[in-house]
């Protein structure tokens, strides 16, 4: 089976910045890593009509993120996620060795 690359895009709650950059890089990037995904890249947009945020990561394949994204401690990350962001977006594609979004 084939790589996949999840690709996730979304906007900080105005006033949550600190909370946010906290949770991620203190709970959101390494729990996904313990479930499976390993992260490779984050994205800030700081102008223009873009999602403020792209984050991206890579697993084994699609059965592989879909288990995990059925999975308890995926739905609590991804919950507590939410609390600091909006417009919440995410995709699957299969991993090609060129930009994707």
């Amino acid at each position: 089976m084939q790589e996949v690359k999840i690709i996730m895009t979304w906007d900080i709650v105005p006033g949550r910045d600190q909370e946010y950059f906290e949770f991620v890089v203190r709970e959101f990037a390494p729990g996904i890593k313990r479930l499976g995904i390993q992260p490779t890249q984050a994205w800030f947009t700081s102008f223009g009509n873009a999602p403020q945020i792209m984050m991206e990561g890579i697993a084994e394949n699609y059965d592989t993120v879909q288990q995990i994204m059925g999975s308890d401690d995926w739905q609590g990350m991804h919950d507590r996620l939410l609390e600091f962001v909006s417009n919440y977006s995410q995709k699957i594609v299969r991993l090609l060795p060129r930009f994707q979004f």
